[in-house]
């Protein structure tokens, strides 16, 4: 693990791997002290506007360290009734614990903010920093505020924190972003080089920076891709259950990929939505969506059931080739993990239309017989630490008479957590899909001539 240089070094390096939301206008908001000058260096990269997030947690009383519930601005209130329930603690008894520590964060808004106001999260993502978590007590406060303000979505991003405790904070939040979890954990500031105290004035500083960048009124800046056709959430109706997903189409999009996510993950997978968004970049839709409802999920079964997982893709699909205003483009699957064995298992049915497929360290091998019957230029794309999978789709690729090729991306594991690996992904899964959908307007840095037909 690399140590940070500063906070304003690991906001930078935060950044790089939160550039999937910037399509949604966030709102950057940053826990004072210290995650402030990291939050800071997240806002100025996604072009969003920045604003603290002050908020107290609410002590059971005569054993304070006990959090009975937080609070923030706006009368932001957010109980946890287990507690409240197991404690006996009386409605008089929580009033008077927030009226006294109400006062606390009306005191601090006005140290940080002067006269301003909070800005407005109701309805928006909003991506709270800090620079990073121990117990993560203060961090679940400010999600539950948060989430009482009215936030559509709530993303957690860190620099830095313990597993266990990440693995604690999940429910609070729709996704979590962290960019190194060691299990060796003692305290955030040794992670850092220089870990200095954040003084008040500082955290002014930088606010009034942020307010005086050129923010529009969503949040986007001057450095946004250009509007989507389309960008919205869309629920599909796949028989016993409905469906979620993001659709994205770009203007003059040349195809879009359907991602099949691995286990356990849904449409907001981070890793997915890094790759979605490079598509994007280069004229191809995507559509992110959830394989299994999250009563499904937690039947493991369900996870390794392939066929089932590609009932629902082919579903997907059909639901793709009733909008009229897409129904022409052509159609790729992404796949990753169990997923990548559901894209292979749809895209061999007689009937599939699908012009290419992509897998991340996906277990292609679970498509069985079916590998033969696949047509579709297929690039199964591996981390080179990740020995078994390896041989798992070298041995997958040999069954297939379709156009293949498999990449091995140098120095990545499963997961692709390594620095740039999933930059490798991305470049490779963009190339193949222009590549197969059809060329993107004006793109021509991103030719792939090498042979049709090879494995590495």
């Amino acid at each position: 693990m690399q140590l940070f240089r500063d906070r304003r070094d690991a906001g930078r390096r935060l950044a790089e791997r939160l550039g999937h939301l910037r399509g949604e206008h966030p709102i950057v908001l940053g826990l004072p002290r210290g995650g402030v000058p990291v939050a800071a260096e997240v806002a100025r990269a996604l072009g969003a506007p920045l604003d603290v997030i002050v908020v107290r947690k609410l002590g059971v009383p005569h054993q304070p360290e006990l959090g009975m519930g937080a609070i923030g601005e706006e009368g932001a209130r957010a109980l946890n009734d287990d507690v409240i329930r197991l404690t006996g603690v009386k409605p008089d008894e929580i009033d008077a614990v927030e009226r006294r520590e109400r006062e606390e964060i009306e005191r601090r808004a006005r140290r940080f903010r002067g006269d301003g106001e909070a800005l407005d999260i109701e309805g928006r993502t909003v991506i709270i920093v800090d620079d990073g978590i121990a117990t993560g007590g203060t961090v679940r406060a400010a999600l539950q505020v948060a989430r009482a303000r009215g936030a559509g979505r709530v993303v957690l991003a860190v620099p830095v924190a313990p597993p266990d405790s990440l693995h604690a904070l999940a429910p609070d939040a729709d996704e979590v972003v962290c960019l190194e979890t060691p299990t060796a954990f003692f305290a955030v500031g040794q992670w850092y080089r220089d870990f200095a105290q954040t003084p008040d004035e500082d955290v002014v500083s930088l606010l009034a920076e942020a307010a005086a960048a050129p923010v529009t009124a969503t949040g986007a800046s001057d450095d946004d891709p250009p509007a989507r056709a389309r960008d919205e959430e869309v629920t599909i109706d796949a028989g016993p259950v409905e469906l979620s997903g993001h659709l994205t189409v770009p203007d003059d999009a040349v195809g879009v990929v359907v991602f099949a996510h691995g286990s356990g993950s849904s449409r907001h997978s981070p890793r997915n939505r890094w790759v979605a968004r490079e598509l994007n970049e280069r004229g191809i839709g995507t559509l992110l969506f959830d394989l299994l409802t999250t009563r499904e999920e937690v039947d493991r079964a369900n996870v390794f059931d392939v066929q089932l997982l590609a009932e629902r893709l082919t579903t997907v699909t059909g639901w793709l080739a009733g909008q009229p205003d897409i129904a022409d483009l052509p159609v790729g699957y992404f796949g990753a993990s169990t997923g990548a064995a559901a894209a292979l298992w749809a895209a061999a049915d007689p009937g599939a239309s699908v012009s290419a497929v992509v897998s991340r360290g996906g277990r292609p091998d679970l498509a069985g017989a079916r590998l033969g019957a696949v047509r579709a230029p297929t690039l199964l794309i591996v981390g080179g630490h990740d020995d078994g999978v390896i041989e798992l789709n070298r041995d997958a690729a040999a069954q297939m008479r379709c156009e293949h090729v498999v990449e091995i991306v140098p120095g990545a594991t499963h997961l692709f957590e390594e620095p740039g690996t999933l930059d490798a992904v991305a470049d490779l899964a963009g190339r193949w899909f222009t590549r197969h959908l059809g060329r993107a307007p004006d793109d021509t840095s991103h030719t792939d001539t090498e042979p049709s037909r090879r494995s590495r």
